[in-house]
C-alpha cells in the first residue's frame, strides 16, 4: 500500500526544496508536479504559442508528451524524448505555466500520470492542486506558504547568486499576480484542504520547515 503526501503552497514558498528533502530522508519518489507543466510550457513557448492563446494551447497539448525519470537518484523531466530539466527555471517558463495549467486540457494531459505515480510508488508531490485535486486522498496533505516579500527576497537571492541583476519589486509584482491567477483560476485554483495542516516557513529555515512536516508524517504512519 502507497503512502502519499501532498504538499501545495504559492509561489516561492520552498514546496520544491522541501519537497525533495523529505523525500531523500524518508526514501519516497519526489514528483515535482510544477516541473512537469513547466515542461508543457517549454513546448509551449517553443511552438510560438502567447500564454493567453487558449485555442493554440489546448490544441498543442496534445502533442506534447511528459515523463519523469531518474538517475542518480535525481529526478529529470523528459519533453517528447528529450531532457528539458535545464530549461525549467526560467521567469518566462514560469509564467507560461502558471498562465497555461488554468486551461482544462493541459491539466487532464498530466493528471493520470501523476495518480498512476502515486497508486504504484509512496510519493510526496507538491504543486497548486494536490491535496484539492490531484490526490484528494493523500495520507498527509500540506500548505506551505510564506509572506509575499518573504517569498520575492528568497527569488532574488536565487538570481543573484546566479549573477543576474534582479528588481525585487518586479519580483514581488510577478508573485502577487501569479498568486491571484492562480487563487482565482476557473480549475482546481490554489487553496489550502479542508484537511491540510498549514506550515508558514516566513521565518523558519528549511531543516525547520522539514522537520516539522517529518513530525506530522510520524504521528501519521
Amino acid at each position: 500500500m502507497s503512502y502519499n503526501i501532498a504538499i501545495d503552497g504559492p509561489a516561492g514558498a520552498g514546496k520544491s526544496t522541501i519537497a525533495k528533502t523529505l523525500a531523500k530522508n524518508l526514501s519516497f519518489i519526489y514528483v515535482d508536479t510544477g516541473a512537469m507543466y513547466r515542461a508543457l510550457a517549454v513546448f509551449f513557448i517553443r511552438q510560438g504559442l502567447d500564454k493567453d492563446n487558449e485555442e493554440g494551447i489546448c490544441a498543442a497539448v496534445k502533442n506534447a508528451t511528459v515523463t519523469i525519470e531518474y538517475k542518480n537518484g535525481v529526478q529529470q523531466v523528459i519533453l517528447n524524448g528529450e531532457n528539458v530539466t535545464p530549461y525549467l527555471r526560467t521567469e518566462e517558463v514560469g509564467n507560461m505555466a502558471s498562465a497555461s495549467s488554468v486551461y482544462g486540457p493541459v491539466r487532464a494531459h498530466l493528471l493520470e500520470l501523476q495518480q498512476s505515480l502515486a497508486h504504484e510508488n509512496d510519493v510526496i508531490m507538491d504543486g497548486r492542486d494536490i491535496g484539492t485535486c490531484v490526490l484528494p486522498n493523500a495520507d498527509l496533505k500540506i500548505y506551505l506558504t510564506a509572506s509575499v516579500e518573504e517569498r520575492a527576497r528568497r527569488r532574488y537571492t536565487e538570481l543573484v547568486e546566479k549573477g543576474e541583476n534582479p528588481d525585487i519589486e518586479k519580483i514581488k509584482k510577478d508573485i502577487e499576480e501569479r498568486d491571484y491567477r492562480d487563487m482565482h483560476r476557473e480549475i482546481a485554483p490554489l487553496k489550502q484542504a479542508d484537511d491540510a495542516i498549514l506550515v508558514d516557513s516566513s521565518n523558519m529555515t528549511i531543516d525547520e520547515v522539514v522537520e516539522t512536516i517529518a513530525s506530522h508524517v510520524k504521528k501519521k504512519r
